[in-house]
């Protein structure tokens, strides 16, 4: 599976989300946006994964194979949390600047989101109205949830409980054709 992880200050909880799965006998392959690694670095993640971590486009000289591809190729399950408002705002229209929004651009695999954001990005028109463009086309949201936000606000828009998050892709992974 293919873990996306986007520039939220929940980002941090990728490390979590990665070594629990990892633990159930997962593959977890960990795709970051330039944003994200503001808040978390590569190498956490690559140690907790035990893969490499794409980062960028132009990361991938190991062949001539678009890395990010060959990744949306193989993948069984795409999970990008936390997710950000830009991320759905990419998601629902198609853009694909980044290795992460090619990737699940390319990517036939379900899709399960885990947003997280300031309450008023949640509920913006906007991205109320990318939700509802990416649900229609069978992408699966996790959360957010009500709570206390990082941006001193409380309301919707905190990462849903990791473990929340894990028994969602439970249920994805137990639903994949057996080969």
């Amino acid at each position: 599976m293919i873990l996306g992880v986007t520039g939220s200050i929940a980002a941090y909880k990728a490390a979590d989300l990665t070594s629990q799965l990892v633990k159930e006998g997962c593959e977890v392959h960990v795709v970051m946006t330039r944003d994200a690694a503001e808040f978390i670095t590569p190498l956490t993640l690559q140690t907790l994964s035990r893969q490499p971590v794409t980062s960028g486009l132009y990361d991938e000289k190991q062949s001539w194979h678009p890395g990010h591809i060959q990744l949306a190729d193989r993948a069984d399950l795409l999970v990008i949390a936390p997710a950000t408002a830009n991320i759905l705002a990419k998601l629902a229209h198609g853009l694909a600047d980044d290795a992460l929004s090619a990737l699940a651009l390319a990517c036939q695999a379900p899709v399960l989101v885990a947003p997280a954001m300031n309450g008023k990005m949640w509920q913006h028109p906007a991205t109320v109205a990318n939700v509802r463009t990416l649900r229609e086309r069978g992408v699966d949201f996790v959360g957010p949830e009500e709570g206390l936000l990082a941006c001193g606000y409380e309301g919707l828009g905190r990462l849903w409980p990791v473990a929340g998050i894990v028994e969602r892709i439970r249920e994805h992974l137990s639903r994949r054709p057996r080969s």
